[in-house]
């Protein structure tokens, strides 16, 4: 029986992140680029794990209030917060690109629209296995972009083609170019 609630549960988590994610989708995202399919996103582990957490948090404020425990009442408080930050991350952050600009969809920002040939250069980090590509734009801002979410690689090496193509550079020419190193762009001077 304990089996079929934790299967129940599980089906229902990643059911609500559909449901979300599909509702976030025709709401917000209406832009050309939006609309090409072509895409970087978050894992959709992010969303889950935020359904997970406010579900845990939710059940420790429960039984806080059943044994009186102000401790456990906050730190549901705190899960819960934490929970929604992960869903809210997950729905908020995204890089669509079509044929000539990509949209870079941030937290807190309304989207801003790029030409390719605005990436400057990049910088790599490796992290515990993750790695950790930064682009930086012609306008001071930076991209993170995690190996870990879906579509990076294509969009890396689309976005490589197209800032070739926009900048007049022959990809022959381009020596730091090694996607098996992770570096597509020119390396950023620190």
């Amino acid at each position: 029986m304990d089996f079929l609630i934790i299967i129940l549960a599980a089906a229902a988590t990643f059911g609500v992140c559909f449901l979300f994610d599909r509702l976030f989708t025709k709401k917000f995202r209406n832009r050309k680029e939006h609309k090409t399919g072509l895409a970087v996103r978050m894992n959709k582990r992010y969303g889950a794990f935020g359904i997970i957490m406010i579900a845990l948090g939710c059940a420790a404020i429960f039984a806080a209030l059943n044994g009186n425990s102000w401790l456990l009442a906050v730190a549901g408080g705190v899960i819960i917060l934490c929970g929604i930050g992960l869903i809210v991350y997950y729905l908020t952050f995204g890089v669509y690109y079509a044929e000539d600009t990509f949209l870079l969809n941030t937290f807190g920002k309304r989207g801003v629209r790029y030409q390719y040939r605005d990436i400057v250069g990049q910088q790599l980090y490796n992290a515990s296995g993750n790695i950790l590509i930064e682009l930086h734009l012609k306008d001071g801002r930076t991209v993170g972009l995690q190996s870990t979410m879906t579509g990076v690689y294509p969009f890396l090496d689309y976005a490589f083609a197209a800032w070739c193509r926009q900048t007049g550079t022959a990809a022959e020419s381009c020596e730091f170019h090694d996607p098996e190193s992770s570096l597509w762009f020119p390396p950023v001077e620190v």
